[in-house]
């Protein structure tokens, strides 16, 4: 039975912040408000799929958990479910988001704040060279020696690139910089789509001491697009490909990144350790994250058993996400010693206890990958073929079935079933009024495996029966079956995830300008907040 659910106030979270205790600070809204205002180490936890996400992301089941939301009645339900998920200590935020905010609590908005923060933070301590846009394309236009490193995902770098840009994600840089620009004399420019990561990656091979003159792409893509010059699409230039390593460079970036992990007082583990911190007494005490800080392919190639896939530069990012514990332990892992050792040098800046794994053999990187356990959903489903769904779409009288899509509103809009509507399970009861009544509902996402969770809720609101698709959307498509596309049915607003004015290149102008104004503010708001024990070398 699920136990009566507790305050905590938001003096009780700043004294557990300052004193470094663990804690996981969860507001369960939907993205995009969560982006539009929320306390520094507030981690993003929607409810629409808390089930899915609580035990990867929170793994002790007796951590301190306290829940919030801004009055929209998600948080009280959403701590239940986490009791009934196992969670032995959670409360409620007295007063909520706003109850924060009376309390004198600092407000921050959009998404990554700590790593933004302290990316900023960085750059005001340390004065991390950056060239602008106009000085990057003058550079380029007279074919001098210069290179461009973009420290982003893959995948980023193709949406929108610099011009003659190639993809170097953040962990990499230093490993492979050397490779990339064996000439000391070779111009080094790292970009991002803003700031953060071009700050970090400049910084961390200034940090790693290498030889060449470094600098930022000052604002990174929303610069280059503020100075009216004009992005790459579809580039394809990996660091790996254009430039492999030789073990002398390999070595040589190993032992500088050690020194500099050894400077931000990164602890050394090793195998013991590990069994150590995996013992039973040690994991209902401690929450250990432990993280591959390789590249996703390396990582889908054989990894050590337990870690999680977090490329390097996206965990200095997004640590918020990764480990939404704030003074857990975070243990690193990579193959060239190398990855780990850089950013383990900035999380210990962060504020984390953070390890780096070093007795470890790559013969050792084995493991693969696995499927992630879920939480049983509640009361009974039955599921249907996607031919049998759309035998009953094509042959049953007109509102005998309602298709329900719990996938993100991104997935939704490329493509769905003809005729289903977009749905968010934390808006449920609002959805339900918008969709005409049916004799069942079926619902689905990408796999059906969110859309399970739904099942119960809808049988109980509509008193209708309730059919899972077997397989999902993704089944359907597999079958050849008709879809639909763009915003034709929506029973929920698109707030499941925030448009960042980094993304793309439609954004407007006012928007991106608005946006490095904030970070450009984010110092004086981090002294204002005093929570974040950030420490620059």
């Amino acid at each position: 039975m699920p136990q009566t659910i507790a305050f905590k106030t938001p003096a009780d979270v700043r004294q557990a912040l300052l004193a470094q205790q663990e804690i996981a600070l969860i507001d369960v809204r939907e993205e995009d408000p969560f982006a539009q205002a929320h306390p520094l180490f507030a981690a993003n936890f929607p409810a629409s799929r808390l089930e899915l996400d609580a035990w990867r992301r929170i793994p002790r089941r007796n951590t301190t958990i306290v829940v919030y939301d801004n009055g929209e009645g998600l948080a009280a339900p959403a701590a239940a479910t986490l009791q009934q998920l196992g969670y032995t200590d959670v409360a409620l935020l007295q007063g909520g988001l706003q109850g924060w905010r009376d309390a004198g609590g600092e407000i921050f908005i959009d998404v990554n704040v700590p790593s933004k923060a302290f990316g900023e933070l960085v750059e005001a301590k340390r004065h991390t060279p950056s060239l602008a846009a106009e000085e990057v394309q003058a550079l380029l236009d007279a074919k001098a020696d210069v290179v461009v490193l973009d420290a982003r995902r893959f995948d980023e770098y193709q949406t929108m690139s610099i011009p003659s840009a190639t993809s170097v994600p953040g962990a990499e840089l230093v490993l492979r910089a050397r490779a990339l620009a064996p000439n000391p004399a070779t111009q080094i420019i790292v970009n991002c789509a803003g700031r953060t990561r071009s700050i970090i990656g400049t910084q961390s091979l200034v940090n790693a001491g290498v030889p060449n003159p470094v600098a930022a792409l000052r604002n990174g893509t929303i610069g280059w697009l503020l100075a009216s010059q004009k992005l790459d699409k579809g580039a394809s230039r990996q660091g790996a490909e254009a430039a492999p390593l030789d073990e002398a460079q390999r070595a040589q970036a190993a032992t500088q990144a050690r020194s500099v992990a050894d400077r931000a007082a990164v602890g050394r583990a090793k195998t013991a350790d590990l069994a150590r911190w995996r013992s039973a007494a040690e994991q209902a005490s401690r929450t250990s994250y432990f993280f591959d800080v390789r590249t996703p392919e390396e990582f889908a190639g054989g990894h050590l058993p337990g870690f999680a896939s977090a490329p390097g530069g996206q965990l200095v990012q997004e640590t918020d996400h990764s480990a939404p514990v704030r003074g857990a332990r975070l243990v690193l892992a990579d193959t060239d010693g190398v990855r780990a050792n850089m950013t383990a040098s900035w999380l210990a800046q962060l504020g984390w206890e953070v390890w780096v794994l070093d007795d470890v053999p790559a013969s050792d990187f084995t493991t693969a990958p696995q499927a992630a356990a879920y939480p049983e959903p509640r009361g009974h489903s039955q599921n249907v073929s996607a031919a049998d769904l759309a035998n009953w779409l094509a042959n049953t009288p007109a509102g005998d079935t309602a298709v329900l899509d719990f996938t993100t509103s991104a997935n939704y809009v490329q493509r769905h079933i003809p005729g289903a509507w977009f749905v968010l399970r934390s808006q449920l009861a609002q959805g339900l009024k918008e969709i005409p009544k049916a004799k069942r509902y079926v619902v689905t996402c990408g796999s059906s495996l969110l859309a399970r969770y739904a099942v119960q809720d809808i049988a109980e609101q509509t008193g209708a029966e309730v059919w899972v698709l077997d397989g999902g959307t993704q089944a359907w498509i597999a079958q050849g079956l008709p879809l639909e596309h763009g915003e034709t049915r929506l029973a929920a607003p698109r707030i499941d995830r925030y448009r960042r004015p980094y993304e793309g290149t439609e954004s407007p102008r006012e928007a991106m300008q608005a946006y490095l104004d904030w970070e450009f503010g984010l110092v004086d708001q981090l002294a204002r907040d005093g929570t974040h024990g950030f420490k620059v070398l």
